[in-house]
């Protein structure tokens, strides 16, 4: 379901910049990124809503729904006349994919238990980011052979079909897993059950530190994300590389990302989350700033490279944490305050490597996102102890 999930991003991780500057003329690069900053805001207060109503009507209902929404997406990218169309269709983009990956994570994590739940995230987000890759790399070809619109969009099509397909007939509830481990949740003593929304969004955003320190590595994480997204596709082809190449460099980082989490997951299980958690904020920061100061493929493939590397130490490890601490009566919500703060980083990253690159250049704009990684990855260090069970304190 989730490989479903990440295909609908994909189909636009190698074609929109560029669709934005060929076929709407828009030059400015903050113009440009608008679509990231609607998907982010939208997605990001998506999450939040998502944790609320799958605890309250399940999280079935919720996927569903979500996969509606997510159907006109490529409908409308196919057809948009103007940017404010695919403003929009980025909007509808954002719902789909907060009601559908936050409902992806909140069941693992109610089916996986305390002793697998890094393995359960590495496993949902390699399924997901390994599928953006992939469709990042298949849409780049199809523009190269046949154009930048309709047919990229056409898989993005058959993953609406397929998700709602498949939720409707296949996917069973699994809200009831999380009523069973509450009854024998280890940590209840120490974590109130009956807290508020908003004690909850207090608590994940800034009170508890190892959930504030996940919140904000978050957002950082998916800031820079929003500038892998948005800006490197331009960088590249200011450089002189051909859409099939820039295709090719959009896939590897999802792609070590995806597949890197298969093992990261795990690897949090045995470790302990904080040691993934900061090193992989220092790796991807280190990955950024040598992304502008090295040019030619076989370079920034080795930084697109290490930057997924990076990701992928820190992305299932970050969620395996909210596991780890959040009461699971009211964990589906915490983890949707999470992913508000993470996912507003799409936004932030979009508007801040927009007005930079404006201002004073790209490198420029990509250089600060590599300090503020490595700002958070300190944060990370100071603030944030370790949550897993075996290796807390």
């Amino acid at each position: 379901m989730n490989a479903l999930v990440g295909g609908m991003i994909g189909q636009e991780r190698t074609v929109l910049p560029l669709l934005a500057e060929v076929e709407f003329g828009l030059t400015a690069f903050t113009a440009t990124l608008t679509f990231i900053a609607a998907f982010g805001i939208v997605k990001a207060a998506t999450n939040f809503f998502a944790g609320t109503l799958s605890d309250r009507y399940g999280r079935k209902p919720v996927l569903v729904a979500g996969w509606i929404i997510g159907v006109p997406v490529p409908l409308l990218l196919i057809w948009a006349p103007t940017w404010g169309w695919v403003i929009f269709a980025n909007v509808l983009l954002g719902v789909n994919q907060g009601l559908t990956w936050s409902t992806t994570v909140i069941m693992k994590i109610d089916l996986a238990g305390p002793s697998r739940r890094g393995f359960a995230m590495g496993l949902n987000e390699a399924a997901g980011y390994g599928a953006v890759a992939v469709t990042a790399l298949a849409t780049g070809a199809i523009a190269e052979r046949w154009g930048l619109r309709p047919e990229p969009f056409f898989l993005g099509l058959a993953y609406a079909g397929m998700g709602l397909g498949l939720s409707v007939l296949f996917v069973r509830e699994t809200h009831h897993h999380a009523r069973h481990e509450a009854t024998t949740h280890s940590s209840a003593d120490a974590m109130p059950h009956d807290l508020g929304s908003g004690e909850i969004f207090v608590l994940t955003s800034f009170r508890e530190n190892a959930l504030s320190a996940a919140s904000q590595a978050g957002l950082v994480n998916n800031l820079n994300d929003g500038l892998a997204w948005g800006l490197f596709p331009i960088f590249f082809a200011t450089q002189g590389l051909s859409v099939g190449r820039i295709g090719i460099l959009a896939a590897i980082y999802p792609a070590v990302w995806g597949v890197g989490q298969l093992y990261t997951g795990g690897l949090s299980d045995r470790i302990g989350r904080k040691p993934l958690i900061a090193g992989g904020m220092m790796t991807q920061a280190a990955a950024i700033a040598a992304m502008a100061a090295t040019s030619g493929f076989w370079p920034w493939a080795a930084g697109a490279a290490a930057l997924g590397a990076g990701t992928a130490m820190v992305y299932p490890t970050l969620l395996a944490t909210i596991g780890d601490v959040a009461h699971p009566g009211w964990r589906a919500r915490s983890v949707g305050v999470y992913r508000l703060w993470r996912d507003a980083g799409f936004a932030v990253g979009a508007i801040l490597a927009g007005v930079l690159a404006d201002l004073v250049s790209i490198e420029a704009a990509i250089f600060a996102v590599a300090a503020l990684t490595a700002l958070s990855g300190l944060v990370v260090i100071v603030r944030m102890y370790e949550t897993h069970p075996p290796h807390a304190r």
